[in-house]
Formats: C-alpha cells, sequence, structure tokens
C-alpha cells in the first residue's frame, strides 16, 4: 500500500520537498453543470480533536459551534461548499467516546451513521498528543480507500514532532496524511483542494449561497449552548442542553435545560451574571435588533431519558 504524507509548504521546504450519501432532501438537487462534481466528506474523531473548527476554518465562516469542552458537537451538522464547479458537503460529527450515558451511546450513533455513503472521510488525530487506543478503535472502521488521516494543531508542536507523529500514524494504514492546524488555517487549503479533486461527478444538492443546513432555531439555541460552555467553569457541559421554544422574530425565546437544582444556580450565576454575560455573548454573533429571552430549568436526568433525547433531537 502507497502512503502518502502532505505537509505545509513551510514544513515542505525544510524536508526539501516540492509542496504539494445521499442529500438530505433530495427536492435540493438543481441542474448540474457540465463536469460538475460533488460529494459528500465526513469529518470523524474522538472528542476535542478539531472537527468543527476544521469545518469553518475550510469553509470560511461558522456553521457549528466550537469549544475546549469534549462532546461540543451533539449532532451531524452540514456545511456546503460551493464553487461552479464542484459541490462539498461536509459532515460534522459528535466525537467517538466511551459513553457513559444514553446521550453518549446516541452521539456515538450518530458519528458511525454518518459514514454511510460517503465519498472521503477525514480521520483527525491530535499532533500534541499521543496516538491511542481510541484513535485505533475509530480507524478499524474507516475504509481505508475514503480516508484521509488529518494530523491537527500542528500549532503547537514543532517540525520535529509532526514528523514523529506522521511516522506513527503510519501504523495505522492510510494511503494519505495531512498535518494541519485548523485554528491557524496552516496546510488547511492544500487540505481542501485534495478533498475536491477526489469527488466525483455529481449534481449540486444545495443552493448556491447555502453555508448550512442547520435551521435557525437550532442555530440559535446552539449559539447559547457554545456561550455556556465559556462562561461557566463548573462540570456541566453534558448537563447542559438548549433548545428554542418561542420564535417570532425578531423575539426568541431559549430554554437552558440542567439536571439538579443546584446545577441552574451555577447557570444563572449571582444576581443573574452568568445568564446576563451567555445572552449579551450570544446576541453578539446575531442579527441586531433580536430579543433574545433565556430561561433556565430543570429537566432531571435528561441525558439519561429516551423521551427526553428524542425531545430534544439527540
Amino acid at each position: 500500500m502507497t502512503q502518502e504524507a502532505h505537509e505545509p509548504e513551510e514544513l515542505d521546504e525544510e524536508l526539501g520537498r516540492e509542496p504539494s450519501g445521499e442529500p438530505a432532501d433530495v427536492s435540493l438537487v438543481v441542474e448540474q453543470p457540465e463536469g460538475h462534481r460533488s460529494g459528500f466528506v465526513t469529518l470523524i474523531g474522538r472528542p476535542n480533536v478539531g472537527k468543527s473548527t476544521l469545518l469553518n476554518q475550510m469553509l470560511g465562516t461558522k456553521v457549528t459551534i466550537v469549544s475546549d469542552k469534549p462532546q461540543t458537537t451533539r449532532t451531524e451538522v452540514r456545511g456546503v461548499f460551493t464553487r461552479p464547479d464542484v459541490q462539498a458537503v461536509f459532515c460534522d460529527t459528535p466525537g467517538i467516546h466511551k459513553p457513559r450515558t444514553l446521550l453518549g451511546q446516541r452521539l456515538n450513533d450518530t458519528a458511525r451513521a454518518a459514514l454511510a455513503d460517503m465519498d472521503v472521510v477525514l480521520f483527525l488525530v491530535e499532533a500534541d498528543g499521543p496516538i491511542g487506543r481510541g484513535d485505533r478503535f475509530i480507524a478499524e472502521s474507516l475504509p481505508p480507500e475514503r480516508t484521509i488521516l488529518v494530523l491537527n494543531k500542528i500549532d503547537s508542536v514543532g517540525r520535529d514532532h509532526v514528523i514523529g507523529q506522521l511516522v506513527a500514524a503510519s501504523e495505522l494504514e492510510f494511503d494519505e496524511y495531512f498535518p494541519v492546524s485548523a485554528k491557524t488555517g496552516r496546510g488547511v487549503d492544500a487540505l481542501l483542494e485534495h478533498v475536491l479533486e477526489r469527488l466525483p461527478e455529481g449534481p449540486r444538492f444545495y443552493p448556491e449561497e447555502m453555508a448550512s443546513d442547520v435551521p435557525e432555531a437550532f442555530w440559535v439555541a446552539e449559539l447559547v449552548r457554545e456561550q455556556l460552555l465559556a462562561v461557566v467553569r463548573e462540570e456541566l457541559p453534558h448537563s447542559i442542553a438548549t433548545r428554542v421554544t418561542e420564535w417570532d422574530w425578531p423575539r426568541v425565546r431559549c430554554e437552558i435545560l440542567v439536571e439538579r437544582d443546584s446545577q441552574k444556580g451555577i447557570v444563572i450565576g449571582r444576581k443573574g451574571s452568568v445568564l446576563k454575560e451567555v445572552g449579551t455573548r450570544a446576541r453578539a454573533q446575531l442579527p441586531e435588533g433580536v430579543f433574545l429571552e433565556l430561561v433556565v430549568k430543570v429537566d432531571k436526568d435528561w441525558q439519561r431519558r429516551p423521551k427526553a433525547l428524542d425531545r430534544l433531537g439527540y
């Protein structure tokens, strides 16, 4: 099996080398330009390896929330990259992990289901940590001929370490390797161009101006959850859920669900300080003039109850 590693130009120069599924709604398919290519690309890996950051970087716009907390992504989010001659539909997925709750099991199921009928799989591993059993477990389920290993977070390590990680990654037996920094953008353009070249001929699945298939109400709820993860420092990430319950634009009501009364006080903060800061941060990413009402409710053990997860769309 021939293995090919693609390095950013800076690394290439030091080494002395030359730089190198089905649509959600078939009614969205439009007329195919002659020679047009298209396809579906899944991003997969352990929690917190940078899948959402990479997707936003490739698209040049924010279509999925990001956080340094594991399991931030809870549903499959599709981002659309369109040029006159090609369209790529990128599918961001939850990180695959050892589940401790029903929510964790459903997140794993969502990630694995996203692999069906994919044209390209981007398997992310970290440059600043060892390639461990979790990575190997995921690698065993991936189709080698369609998988590109992406070594992310190269901005946090030196060049020698990157080379060492590429050597270590070669034991996973994929054909192609791309070192990138999703955070800074280093190497991302080369990865994107390579992915686009691998797509087969096919139609546009989404309108040219569409960047994501995420509904507006879902996006607002996700922005609120993202800011909660940024502001609340206690161990709450897996106990927080958000959902929009009223939408009368520009008035939006968003519920924040926690599992216990003690967590409710943490989310609200002293004299409402946490809730106020979260609302301010979320509104800054929404159109001017929106009225965002945040309400905190206790839904006991929601992440372990099937009906509660169904209501939240997990």
